[in-house]
């Protein structure tokens, strides 16, 4: 089988070519061709030499699959199904708005995590994506030229995934990579300590927390991890950080009737929130097969936004972008529409 360079940082590359007696310049050369011009094949990196690219191309490709399907919701949302080597396949969802394009890309094939209100959870975890798998879902899009902003919000636990979620941001913000500035990329997690503290040290990219509920007890019941990453722990360890300049962290926060929407949850939110510059995402939940949830009632939500903007939490209600596609928040499953 053909080795991939599409995930291969600018150092590899450059390994790569002085392993083919080539100089280390062609390196560069590769990168460019790969994240900037973003051929498909090697025969069309020209400015490398035809002996070059045939040798190359006896051990590599360029290896960004073509996606298995792609469905286009009635508010312009677009969901692509993406081929991925541990079987099955992954979802990648594009978000238009007026002056912005989103892409929400998966880190993992499936998820660990179990949470019981998510789609991609009750599928079981079937493997960790590599970075050539992150980065193929930029290239395999069609709106690959006019992305403003990411983020890793789609299938799979990003933190549990570190390594190959942290190499693709490396290549989309490197100078010979994408070029991006970290403030295009919001990274999601359900606060995996460990590499979430790691997050913090090594990057400037923006950080999402799924929180859904500030009782570690009620918590819990709807997201087994707390009971190794409590919360509360969680948000001690970012208050710790500054987060008044240009990185910013926000707290995703789905609300379910009767379970998480009351007054006292409200309270208890902003209170632990209190102190950290930060802001609260409402989400609507969006009913999953056999879910005993439902969603809260605008006029709930609406309120609950309300009262935290009181207690000064900037808090915002999510539009709900996709759901006749199935590609709205906690609905993807890596299968067609």
């Amino acid at each position: 089988m053909l080795k991939k360079l599409i995930g291969s940082n600018l150092q590899e590359l450059q390994e790569i070519a002085l392993s083919y007696g080539m100089p280390k310049f062609s390196g560069r050369q590769m990168a460019d061709w790969l994240y900037k011009k973003k051929v498909g094949s090697i025969e069309d990196m020209t400015n490398l030499s035809k002996s070059f690219r045939e040798r190359l191309s006896k051990d590599y490709c360029v290896g960004v699959p073509s996606c298995l399907s792609v469905a286009e919701s009635k508010d312009g949302t677009k969901k692509y199904l993406f081929p991925v080597e541990s079987g099955g396949a992954v979802e990648t969802v594009m978000i238009p708005e007026s002056d912005r394009v989103t892409l929400c890309v998966s880190s993992q094939n499936g998820c660990k995590m179990n949470c019981s209100f998510c789609m991609t959870g009750r599928g079981g975890f079937r493997g960790n994506l590599t970075a050539a798998e992150i980065i193929s879902q930029y290239l395999g899009v069609d709106e690959m030229d006019r992305i403003t902003n990411t983020v890793f919000m789609g299938m799979g636990e990003p933190f549990d995934n570190y390594e190959a979620v942290m190499r693709s941001i490396e290549i989309l913000t490197s100078d010979w990579g994408f070029g991006w500035s970290p403030k295009r990329i919001t990274v999601s997690t359900i606060g995996v300590l460990p590499s979430l503290k790691r997050f913090l040290d090594e990057s400037k990219c923006h950080l999402a927390v799924s929180l859904h509920n500030p009782f570690s007890e009620e918590r819990g019941e709807i997201m087994p991890a707390e009971r190794a990453f409590p919360v509360a722990d969680v948000v001690a360890l970012l208050k710790q950080y500054d987060f008044s300049g240009q990185r910013r962290v926000s707290f995703e926060y789905t609300m379910f009737a009767g379970v998480n929407d009351s007054g006292r949850h409200c309270n208890a939110l902003a209170a632990m929130l209190s102190g950290l510059e930060c802001r609260v995402n409402l989400i609507r939940f969006h009913k999953i097969p056999e879910s005993r949830f439902s969603p809260s009632p605008d006029v709930v939500m609406e309120r609950f936004r309300d009262k935290l903007n009181s207690h000064g939490i900037l808090c915002t209600i999510r539009a709900s972008r996709g759901q006749d596609i199935s590609a709205a928040c906690g609905m993807l499953a890596g299968k067609k529409a």
